[in-house]
């Protein structure tokens, strides 16, 4: 499996985590914004900059991300192209996206875009909070032991 961050607003209370967890399980683990982030010194870790310009990461992740592999982003049109793709989606605030839930919250975010469009202030996401941090690290701890391989003792 490996771990794909839509990293631009992804929080660094998050990415701390997740660059734990990468150390933990071993899993590979890429950071795609539109501009430069400092990653720990791992070969597991990466970051990539994509150009500026309006989703230019999502596009990224949702051309990279495969079956099997772990998306963490609170985005949902990306969230619904890689679940297409059998891909897990996970946002920030450790909502699992699944085939049972993206298309009721994907018209959910289209409803909200088309009312914000008409001038209708409909406000924005609360504060991220340690009860966010706290769902996002147990939601991400049971995918990677869902997910893992155990070692075959080969090299």
């Amino acid at each position: 499996m490996h771990i794909w961050v839509d990293a631009d607003a992804c929080p660094v209370l998050v990415k701390d985590i997740l660059f734990r967890a990468a150390a933990r399980t071993q899993h590979p683990l890429t950071l795609v914004a539109n501009q430069f982030l400092r990653t720990p010194a791992s070969p597991r870790i990466r970051m990539i900059q994509v150009p500026g310009g309006f989703d230019e990461a999502d596009r990224y992740i949702a051309e990279h991300a495969g079956a099997g592999d772990l998306v963490i982003t609170a985005d949902i049109p990306l969230a619904a192209a890689v679940v297409e793709k059998d891909a897990h989606a996970l946002s920030p605030r450790g909502e699992l996206y699944g085939r049972e839930n993206i298309r009721e919250l994907l018209d959910l975010r289209n409803f909200m875009d088309t009312l914000r469009a008409t001038g209708v202030d409909t406000g924005g996401p609360s504060t991220f909070s340690a009860a966010d941090a706290r769902s996002f690290a147990n939601r991400l701890d049971v995918l990677l032991r869902r997910n893992t391989q155990p070692s075959t003792g080969k090299a």
